[in-house]
């Protein structure tokens, strides 16, 4: 893959190649803060909401929900099933719009 860019060394535009395994290597830690955050929260969650889990799965959206393999590594981890919604990218857009529309509901939610 042809990566285009600025060169901070030298300022001035370049192109390089870079394979998937790099990319990986890159993103490794970050993925794996991903899959702890997942954990801790798995771990905090209540009884009742844990079953729910359990039977339905987790489901990923947003831009990280399009990380190649990132529902396969948190299933691995997890031992739970995951999927990713139909369009991740406006499914967190749509879902804060709802909680927009709906005052009640968003106070039951929100942080003091």
């Amino acid at each position: 893959m042809e990566i285009k860019g600025r060169d901070l060394r030298e300022g001035i535009p370049k192109t390089i190649v870079i394979d998937d395994q790099e990319i990986r290597e890159a993103l490794e830690e970050v993925v794996s803060a991903i899959v702890n955050a997942v954990r801790i929260a798995l771990e905090k969650t209540p009884p009742e909401l844990s079953a729910d889990i359990i039977d339905r799965g987790i489901i990923l959206t947003g831009g990280g929900a399009l990380l190649k393999n990132l529902d396969k590594r948190i299933r691995e981890e997890t031992q739970l099933p995951v999927f990713i919604t139909e369009d991740p990218l406006t499914t967190v857009v749509l879902g804060a719009g709802k909680m927009l529309d709906d005052m009640e509901l968003l106070k039951k939610v929100a942080i003091p």
